[in-house]
């Protein structure tokens, strides 16, 4: 029964408390006495008896280009972001690191996050070797299976077709497509984030408290993946589950309180034992203050990522003005020039579907699972939007891949239902005005990379407003006519992000902020980005004065700085020229910018992909790493069984180039930024007392003094070392070994 006929049955009837789209939960027809069982493959592929033929084949088309989409190229991202690259490659040798995340298989520190999403990068690369493959593969993996949750998601109360159109318009992203295919812990957190959905869907069905157990397990495992960021839509499930859930609200509030334990649970095990563990025998808490993994939550990965006072941080903050060092804060955040391009293609058209299904279910019983299902994932979408849109810390343009499952799955479901109540003249016109937005949105996006196939945008506007003019007509034509205008209707929605997807899976992205799409297609952000071939996400602009100073780049090669910039304490950059402006063995931009000297990162240059030089100090060793030479190589892996570690370096980007590299640990002195209080001078002192450490690798992170820490640690260890040790220089790199003093 389609959604129409279900509709109009219920509008006879005048109960008003039909259900749009097939009976979700029930059961394939039990064959009769003496009719033998079909086999489980051929069930397999012909799925539900009530789909077309064609419907299963299509999602496994589906799933299998998506697979493939993701694996194309894929190798060429090398170790993509080198800092959680290298925590894998510890963990794949340590299982104190494995479980404590640390950066070194020496444990001693760990990575900013918690150590869930590298399990699965770190199982591979036991089995498979170190290797670029082993890494990413599990992330596309995790794609594949996020298009699948949201295909069953939104298949269950609408049409085959609706669940294909949310599963391409997911895997079609431009920002799903780098994720899905980068090692940071965001490709979990969105699988994790759309099962979430769909499990509290599934409660609202049948009033199972099973569903809202492992909704509540999903959520908790997404918390060991990015910890906070793994809250933000509870409010809208936990709201619609109590206002909508079958039974009564006693036993729904009763079974949101078990829901919360196991959230609680599946997030705190690891928690807890990683606060109650002897902080002597365990690696220091990286990105704290206090070595204190509760601190990391609530302070630099909590509070401090909304309103921007974030100690140890590279610098958040947002302005009174709505700006700050992570771009412009406010309600078109998502929609301007350094996110748009990444996810905001079919956002237009997703908010007009929403509010149209939302309306369209108006009248329905309280426990509709249709409505309820609009409210889930379209609460979590508007929930995640405002945060990220007002958030004043750090920001980056690929924390908007967890938009992209509720984006095409409220999608899917709004052109679904309005398909199906086409005929009715309201809804042939919203679903039309919904791909003019699309469209007309999409003619925007691509306006702004004018030099990128200039004829895509008119055909995209073009074909969207005949495809929109035809819908309009939808229930006055005969079929074929309007099958046709919603298909070129689909092509001119999805051209864009399609055109920027393929542009984001040719190239290479390496370093801690890759962007999606082609050269220009985003303009915030500083380190990172795009590898040869020359995409963007490399800096952009200056910090402004008493910052890093802004530069200018021409071809990735040669970068200069501006002269009154003060640079950053502790190893930090200076304004002064600099040479190698391949900092990454994948590097080469392909833009030639004007750094300029205002406030914030934005600006109108932009630094080649791999950022600023191997090895030296400032955003080059925070966000790329160090480019090692065989030289290098060589010298660290002498005698290095003897050592814990064979060197030790301020920043995890550097250290983590130099242990990838080798293979042996790497000590990150200060954690990711340089900043942590993590070891002090005598602890360091000790280390070489002890012989533990070869090497001190000059230049590094951004040292003490940063983002409001004040201990200068990583400067008072960098002095110590120059002031004491031999000096020894290897190509443009330099060493101290830590094992003959200074004549």
């Amino acid at each position: 029964m389609t959604i129409d006929q279900q509709s109009s049955s219920s509008s006879s009837s005048g109960s008003g408390t039909a259900v749009w789209g097939p009976p979700p939960t029930a059961p394939p027809q039990a064959p009769e006495a003496g009719e033998p069982k079909q086999p489980y493959l051929r069930r397999l592929w012909r799925g539900r008896p009530e789909d077309p033929r064609w419907a299963r084949p299509a999602l496994f088309g589906l799933l299998a280009a998506t697979f493939v989409l993701y694996l194309y190229n894929l190798s060429a991202s090398g170790y993509a972001n080198s800092f959680y690259s290298a925590a894998v490659q510890a963990g794949s040798r340590s299982w104190k690191a494995f479980f404590f995340g640390s950066l070194d298989a020496g444990n001693a520190i760990t990575v900013d996050k918690p150590s869930a999403f590298l399990w699965p990068m770190e199982l591979s690369v036991r089995i498979f070797g170190l290797n670029s493959w082993a890494i990413l593969t599990p992330e596309v993996l995790m794609g594949v299976g996020t298009v699948a949750v949201v295909y069953a998601a939104v298949r269950r109360r609408f049409s085959p077709a609706s669940g294909l159109i949310a599963g391409a318009v997911l895997a079609l992203t431009p920002v799903a497509a780098l994720m899905f295919r980068f090692n940071n812990p965001d490709a979990m957190l969105a699988l994790l984030m759309a099962l979430a959905c769909y499990l509290v869907v599934r409660a609202v069905e049948d009033g199972r408290t099973r569903w809202l157990v492992w909704a509540g397990v999903a959520v908790g495992f997404a918390f060991l993946a990015k910890t906070l960021q793994a809250f933000l839509i509870l409010p809208p499930l936990a709201i619609v589950y109590a206002v909508c859930g079958p039974g009564k609200l006693r036993k729904r509030l009763g079974q949101l309180a078990a829901a919360t334990l196991a959230l609680v649970v599946a997030g705190g095990w690891w928690v807890a034992i990683v606060e109650l563990w002897p902080a002597s025998s365990r690696p220091y808490i990286g990105g704290s203050q206090n070595n204190s993994f509760l601190e990391l939550t609530f302070g630099y990965n909590g509070l401090g990522r909304i309103n921007g006072d974030e100690t140890g941080s590279v610098g958040g903050g947002g302005g009174g003005n709505g700006s700050g060092r992570w771009g412009a804060t406010g309600w078109d955040r998502m929609f301007n020039s350094e996110i748009g391009s990444q996810i905001s293609w079919l956002l237009p058209a997703a908010l007009i579907l929403l509010v149209a299904g939302l309306w369209a279910t108006r009248k329905l019983r309280r426990t509709s699972v249709t409505r309820a299902s609009f409210l889930v994932w379209g609460g979590s979408l508007l929930i995640t939007m405002v945060v990220f849109s007002y958030m004043a810390g750090i920001f980056h343009q690929y924390y908007t891949v967890a938009l992209a499952p509720y984006l095409a799955a409220v999608t899917g479901m709004g052109a679904g239902l309005l398909w199906e109540k086409r005929r009715e003249l309201w809804a042939s016109i919203t679903l039309a005005a919904s791909v003019v937005a699309a469209a007309a949105w999409g003619y925007v996006l691509l306006n702004r990379t004018a030099g990128y196939l200039p004829w895509l945008k008119w055909l995209v506007l073009i074909g969207g407003l005949a495809a929109a003019l035809g819908l309009v007509f939808a229930g006055r034509i005969s079929r074929q006519p309007v099958l046709g205008a919603a298909a070129v209707g689909l092509v001119a929605a999805l051209a864009g992000p399609t055109a920027y997807t393929l542009s984001t899976v040719d190239s290479a992205h390496t370093g801690s902020i890759p962007t999606a799409g082609p050269a220009g297609a985003s303009r915030m952000g500083f380190g990172g980005g795009r590898g040869p071939g020359g995409g963007n996400g490399g800096m952009r602009g200056g910090f402004g004065g008493g910052g890093m100073p802004g530069r200018q780049s021409q071809q990735g090669q040669q970068g200069q700085g501006q002269q009154n910039g003060n640079g950053f304490p502790g190893g930090g950059m200076p304004g002064q020229n600099q040479q190698q402006g391949n900092g990454s063995t994948q590097g080469n931009g392909s833009t030639q910018g004007q750094g300029q000297n205002g406030n914030g990162f934005p600006g109108a240059g932009r630094m080649g992909e791999g950022g600023m030089g191997g090895g030296m100090g400032g955003a080059g060793g925070l966000l790329n790493g160090a480019n090692v030479s065989s030289a290098a190589k060589s010298l660290l892996e002498r005698d290095a069984s003897k050592y814990t570690w064979v060197a030790a370096s301020i920043g995890s980007q550097n250290a983590a180039s130099y242990q990838l590299a080798t293979g042996d640990p790497v000590m990150a002195i200060g954690g990711f930024n340089g900043t942590d209080p993590s070891p002090t001078l005598a602890q360091f002192k000790q280390y070489v007392a002890e012989g533990k450490i070869h090497y001190f690798i000059a230049g590094g992170g951004m040292g003490g003094g940063m983002g409001g820490s004040s201990n200068g640690t990583s400067s008072q260890i960098s002095s110590w070392v120059q002031s004491t040790f031999k000096k020894v220089t290897v190509g443009s790199a330099t060493f101290y070994d830590l094992t003959q003093k200074s004549s």
